[in-house]
């Protein structure tokens, strides 16, 4: 089972208790205050784990809270600080303040890593209100409440390239051929309920992830079907595919179907119709299908590819040209994070001491005697 949105009750530990106690030994009667402080109470902690794939295994459970900090006890012993709770969730979650709304992180990285209900901190013993004046204090904390809230977790799966079209559009069949992936794969329309994906080898290289996302219908991005939950997961990818059937089973043209999924990825809330995107007629093997193509490619006024999952032909091409568009994305954001670094500059200390590197000065020429430089 796929799940991708699932929504949680966190509550952090509370803190334990400080000690109230006082040194009693024998032939020390009257001992000052000598009581510990109580220990912290345990955090809840959403964390990005490379192995998990959804958050099936967060929805046996709606509520999770971490343990109370143990109470301090005498002879200034501190209680014991309560374990942190780890929800593992895979990268690409984002987590969100169900009451307010807000984002409280988005865990792209694995490893990556947001605190969602923090434990209480523990009270203070006895021992910490000593003074001159009053030498025997009974006063102690009673230890911070835990940090407490509902909060979302939403999925937005990370791929390079995302599989976009009508249902039936040939996009978990394009997917099995390209990739290792094995999506379910059936003649019939919404047979992906869920985002499936796969890897692309290209030669040596490093190659990209592929998402096979769930057909799209028109109202999409009104929330018409499962629009809202398809199109979330497009947001992360940095270049659409675009299959076009030529001839859908309900009759309707594949220009206007091409159209009607590009309409709801720009009415999307994030609109996500300015991605890059290479267009494709699938089913190449059908009698007519160039014919389609060629439709479409004078209507947009650009390439449109042919292709086949079934005869493989045109699939090399596909793959190609998102390799070097995802090289060129992948070029142009470095450059953008160069070009943003701010410059560093050596502080006094590091001058005074002349510990810091100068920037290589190409030569310049000397101005000409009596010239002004």
């Amino acid at each position: 089972m796929f799940v991708d949105r699932v929504e949680l009750f966190v509550k952090g530990g509370d803190g334990g208790r400080g000690a109230a106690s006082f040194r009693r030994e024998k032939y020390i009667p009257l001992g000052g205050p000598d009581g510990g402080d109580g220990g912290n109470g345990g955090s809840v902690i959403v964390r990005a784990d490379p192995n998990a794939d959804n958050l099936a295994g967060l929805t046996m459970k709606k509520h999770w809270k971490a343990k109370n900090g143990e109470a301090g006890m005498g002879s200034k012993c501190a209680g014991k600080n309560a374990e942190d709770v780890v929800l593992l969730v895979p990268p690409g979650t984002l987590v969100r303040d169900r009451t307010r709304g807000n984002v409280l992180k988005d865990l792209v990285a694995p490893g990556d890593e947001v605190v969602v209900g923090k434990g209480g901190r523990g009270g203070r013993g006895n021992t910490h209100f000593k003074s001159a004046t009053n030498r025997a204090p009974r006063e102690f904390e009673p230890g911070e409440d835990g940090e407490e809230r509902w909060i979302l977790l939403e999925l937005k799966v990370i791929a390079d390239a995302g599989l976009v079209g009508f249902p039936n559009a040939g996009k978990s069949t394009f997917l099995s051929r390209v990739s290792r992936a094995t999506p379910q794969i059936a003649s019939y329309p919404f047979t992906t309920k869920s985002p499936n994906l796969g890897i692309v080898t290209v030669g040596d290289g490093p190659g990209f992830v592929l998402a096979d996302l769930p057909g799209l219908i028109e109202g999409a991005a009104q929330g018409v079907g499962l629009g809202h939950e398809f199109l979330r997961h497009v947001e992360r990818t940095r270049v659409l595919i675009h299959l076009v059937e030529p001839f859908p089973a309900d009759g309707s043209d594949p220009v206007h179907n091409y159209h009607a999924i590009r309409k709801e990825l720009r009415e999307y809330a994030v609109p996500l119709d300015g991605k890059p995107e290479v267009v494709c007629v699938s089913k190449a093997e059908l009698t007519g299908a160039d014919e389609v193509r060629d439709k479409l490619a004078a209507d947009l006024g650009h390439e449109v590819l042919l292709i086949s999952s079934v005869t493989g032909q045109g699939l090399h091409t596909v793959v190609g040209r998102v390799t070097q568009m995802l090289a060129d994305i992948k070029r142009d954001e470095a450059l953008a994070a160069a070009r943003k670094k701010p410059t560093e500059f050596p502080t006094e200390a590091a001058i005074r001491t002349g510990d810091f590197q100068t920037t290589a000065v190409t030569s310049i020429t000397p101005p000409v005697e009596g010239e002004v430089p």
